[in-house]
């Protein structure tokens, strides 16, 4: 089901057949076949594999093993319990490691075996002609878990002493990131470990990507909803209902204690500009969940108009308190709809974080604008995803550009907070044409 390979080599082939050995009727099947590659791309589902961070530590082990970390690629839907079971079948005589930790001199330089395995996430790396475009969910899933070489444990770690109200203030993140020889995947099933880095993630920090990667989720199975409306609700509902019910919810009224106070600014001045960002993350999911419980409320079944009315409900309720703390965020029309082209074919709008970036960054713009002095700017620009100021977009709804004041954006390129002087821009009509069913 490597489909992104075969097309690679089917491009090969048919440039031997057209230009090489003139076979028209082999190019013929060949592109046939291409075609059908695409159209399993877009239809088929594949599951992703885990990918296991192994060590094996102590003198007991050969060489080639002593005191080294591999990633290994499971096998489709294989649990960690069964990797962990063939792991130590390999190696009977070794002592499983129950700390994710690593491990100190004492267990390096001992003469007997320890095993480590955890789960570790690869980190996406998309090619360079897709960075910044609208791409379907279907052909971004291959990259999630295909042509990566990085890898991230995340370890929480309490820093000071722990907060009965809060536990959420103090609560650090260690993040490591492991960089194979390799990339995934290969001819073997693992690779060895080159390069370990770690990083510490503040709390504020760590509550903006839990944002930013929930605002992600919402927005793209809410576009996989206006693909497909053959797809199952439950999913969906699952989602909303962990977000929207206050009997689960607690992220917004944690953060709220944890960082919109006066004494957090107090001892953390320099952290003003992502506090804002947070406060544009939470109002932007608004609009993302409206769209979610509309699309919920299309697909209703008897069974579920108990659970949709209390979603409804709910979410009235939360709508009307963050709009009041946060503002209101209106997701472009383009975003939201499904539209037919002159060809017949589907346009399909996809939501990228990026994107959500900018629309939340957008919202920061339109807040504080200045009502006393609005000009008219015919070659207004919109942000990359990198900070960077990209070309006028062709296709663009231009209002009235007004000055604003600094405003506070996180650059995704080396993960630091500048404030840059912008104007007030529209988001483009950013989508990509797909064949009808």
């Amino acid at each position: 089901e490597m489909w992104e390979k075969a097309i690679q080599l089917s491009k090969e082939l048919a440039d031997m057949y057209e230009n090489k050995i003139f076979d028209y009727e082999g190019l013929g099947n060949l592109l046939k076949k291409r075609a059908t590659f695409y159209e399993n791309i877009m239809k088929a589902m594949r599951p992703q594999p885990e990918y296991f961070a192994v060590g094996y530590y102590g003198q007991g082990f050969p060489s080639f093993l002593r005191n080294k970390i591999f990633i290994y690629r499971g096998k489709e839907y294989e649990r960690r319990e069964d990797f962990n079971l063939k792991l130590l079948t390999q190696f009977p005589s070794a002592e499983k490691m129950t700390s994710t930790a690593p491990p100190g001199e004492e267990i390096k330089s001992s003469p007997k075996q320890y095993v480590q395995c955890f789960i570790v996430k690869p980190v996406m790396n998309l090619p360079p002609n897709y960075k910044d475009k609208p791409v379907p969910e279907q052909i971004l899933n291959y990259y999630r878990a295909n042509e990566v070489q990085q890898f991230t444990h995340s370890r929480p770690v309490r820093k000071g002493e722990k907060d009965p109200d809060n536990e959420f203030a103090n609560m650090w993140i260690e993040r490591t990131t492991y960089t194979t020889a390799y990339s995934f995947p290969g001819i073997l099933k693992w690779f060895e470990v080159k390069q370990i880095t770690t990083e510490e993630i503040s709390p504020l920090e760590n509550a903006i990507e839990t944002m930013e990667l929930t605002n992600e989720k919402i927005s793209n199975i809410v576009q996989q909803h206006i693909w497909d409306r053959s797809l199952p609700v439950h999913p969906l509902s699952m989602l909303l209902n962990g977000i929207v019910d206050p009997a689960v919810m607690g992220g917004y009224t944690n953060y709220e204690k944890a960082f919109f106070t006066e004494k957090y600014l107090q001892e953390h001045p320099e952290d003003q500009d992502k506090i804002e960002l947070l406060k544009q993350l939470i109002a932007l999911q608004m609009p993302l969940l409206a769209e979610g419980i509309r699309i919920h409320g299309e697909k209703l079944t008897e069974q579920l108009k108990p659970l949709h009315d209390r979603l409804t409900a709910c979410f009235k309720e939360l709508k009307k308190k963050v709009e009041k703390q946060y503002g209101v965020i209106t997701l472009p029309p383009s975003l939201t709809e499904r539209k037919q082209s002159r060809s017949g074919s589907v346009v399909l709008p996809y939501i990228m974080s990026s994107t959500l970036r900018r629309l939340s960054v957008t919202s920061v713009a339109s807040s504080v604008v200045s009502t006393s002095s609005t000009s008219s700017d015919s070659t207004s620009s919109r942000p990359g995803s990198d900070g960077s100021i990209l070309e006028p977009l062709l296709e663009r709804r231009v209002s009235t550009a007004s000055r604003a004041e600094e405003l506070p954006v996180k650059d995704d390129g080396d993960n630091r907070i500048s404030k840059l002087k912008r104007k007030e821009w529209s988001i483009s009509k950013s989508q990509v044409i797909v064949e009808k069913e």
